[in-house]
Formats: structure tokens, sequence, C-alpha cells
């Protein structure tokens, strides 16, 4: 009796085992990462200046962001004086936004090589955590003025254009 159901507790047990086995972690192939915390992508993102979500409160309740509407200047209909002025604001946004985003991914590094070389303590994860909540506030404010910015540049027309062209519910935004 005792050997049925020690093979019956193995018939359950021994296939839930395999499955695991077969189901990818959602952390493997990252350990090779040059900065854990940052893919690839956000890496680039980052080193271009670009806003990686950073403006959605802004962008998703009627603020245009300059990179957007340089894109659809001709649809927004944009005047030579209004594309040269969007212009100007992808410019300084960029170079706000890479040094920060420069020092963003060296915070993140710090951060890594405090664990790759065991050298983590409460404290020195307070600060560099401190480091990198800093520069990330500091990256995202960046990216929202110029979010605030172009609203000077624009039409309330062109604004309510943009909403639509980007499939916001037609451009009606409540403010």
């Amino acid at each position: 009796m005792r050997c049925i159901a020690s093979l019956f507790v193995a018939a359950l047990v021994l296939p839930l085992a395999a499955q695991a086995q077969h189901h990818p972690q959602p952390y493997a192939g990252q350990e090779s990462r040059p900065v854990k915390a940052l893919s690839p992508e956000q890496l680039a993102d980052l080193r271009a200046g670009r806003g990686m979500g950073l403006a959605l409160p802004a962008e998703l309740n009627g603020y245009p962001g300059p990179t957007h509407v340089l894109e659809l200047a001709g649809p927004l209909g944009l005047t030579p004086e209004q594309r040269a002025r969007t212009e100007a604001l992808v410019a300084a946004m960029k170079a706000e936004a890479i040094p920060l985003g420069e020092r963003l991914i060296a915070d993140e590094t710090a951060l890594d090589r405090l664990f790759a070389e065991k050298r983590a303590t409460a404290g020195t994860l307070d600060a560099a955590s401190a480091s990198i909540g800093a520069t990330q506030a500091a990256l995202r404010a960046a990216h929202l003025r110029y979010h605030l910015d172009m609203m000077a540049v624009l039409t309330p027309e062109q604004v309510a254009r943009y909403g639509t062209l980007r499939g916001y519910g037609g451009g009606s935004h409540r403010h």
C-alpha cells in the first residue's frame, strides 16, 4: 500500500517539476546586461534624449510634445515660425535630457557595481537610490516642461488636431 501511495505522489509531482523547468524565468538572460536595471532599448533612449513615456501625464492630457509636433508638422499646418520654435524646443530638450540620461545610466551603473562587488550596505544603497531618484525626477521634469512650452507655440485648434492625429479620443481634453 505504501508503494502505491508513493507512486501516486510521484505521478503527481514529476509532471509539475518538469513543467517548471520549461517555463522561462522573467529575468533569465538579464544578468549579462551591462547595466542590470536598464534594457538595451532604455540605454539607447536615455542616450538619445527620448521621452520613454516620462511625459505621459502631459501628453495624454492635451499638452503636445515637441518631437511629435515636428513629426506631424504637415497635418498640423505649422507655420515656418512655429516649425522654427518647435525645432528650437526639441534641440533644447535634447540638450537638457541627454546629459540627464547619461547621468541616470552612470547612477544605475554605480548601484549595479555596489552589488556586483558585494559592497552594498544600507547606507550606500540609500545614497545610490536617492541619486537615481533625483536624476529620474530631473529627467521627467525636463520632458514635462517642454510639453508645457509647446502650448505657447500652437493654436488651440492645432492642439485639438494633434490629439486627434495621435488618436486621443478626438482631441477633446478637459483642463
